[in-house]
């Protein structure tokens, strides 16, 4: 969970939420045919349970939150004969663009591994 203070309060946002988020937006960009689970333990459940039904969270999504800010980890599939670089470059500047203006929390990386090719 992130705990964060503005001039108006206390925020806390679940890591849930973030995980869907990133997850949805990630998604949302041309040459992505879905998320990867990023552990063997975590493509068990998934198998075993839908996306949408394990924890409300999507495979393939880890977010940490430090002191200065946010790291993302995206485990993702993308079409086959597509440029991988520009997919990585999209992703990155439209899952940062969205996390900060949706949460106002710094997005330190956005670290991307493409881990199938469909």
């Amino acid at each position: 969970m992130v705990k964060y203070e503005n001039p108006n309060g206390y925020i806390e946002i679940t890591n849930n939420y973030f995980e869907k988020l990133v997850g949805n937006v990630a998604q949302s960009c041309f040459g992505v045919t879905g998320m990867v689970s990023s552990s063997p333990i975590e493509s068990i459940k998934t198998m075993i349970k839908n996306c949408a039904d394990y924890d409300n969270t999507c495979p393939g999504v880890i977010v940490k939150h430090l002191e200065e800010g946010l790291v993302i980890d995206l485990h993702i599939s993308v079409s086959y004969g597509v440029n991988i670089s520009a997919i990585a470059d999209s992703i990155t500047n439209k899952v940062r663009y969205t996390v900060e203006s949706v949460t106002d929390l710094k997005v330190l990386a956005v670290n991307i591994y493409v881990d199938a090719i469909n």
